[in-house]
């Protein structure tokens, strides 16, 4: 999270992106509407979008951990917008997604 705070030039919206980086993260029940919760059923676009995610919040990770030059600094500005966009987007393409039907010997749990 500190490559995020280091993207935002401003002192006071660095520190809010990087709360906010936290806490979206307790909505994320809400914010996932799929029919089904496990990966395994869910479509490929969610697997994609699932792989950039994981990718930008390595590398967001490993750019917390450099001296930030100014091309990091730009990288990190466009993973820290893919972070929040995967979120703020996520009740979306959840939604329109396809699923594999969920087999009957795995339980519902709503």
């Amino acid at each position: 999270f500190y490559a995020m705070l280091r993207a935002i030039p401003d002192k006071l919206f660095g520190v809010m992106t990087m709360g906010g980086a936290v806490m979206i993260l307790f909505l994320l029940p809400w914010l996932d509407k799929s029919p089904v919760k496990s990966i395994r059923y869910r479509g490929w676009l969610t697997k994609i979008l699932i792989a950039i995610f994981v990718v930008a919040f390595v590398s967001l990770g490993w750019l917390g951990l450099q001296s930030g030059s100014t091309t990091q600094t730009w990288v990190a500005r466009a993973f820290t917008f893919y972070y929040f966009a995967f979120f703020i987007t996520m009740p979306i393409w959840t939604r329109i997604d396809s699923t594999k039907p969920v087999p009957q010997r795995v339980p519902e749990h709503d």
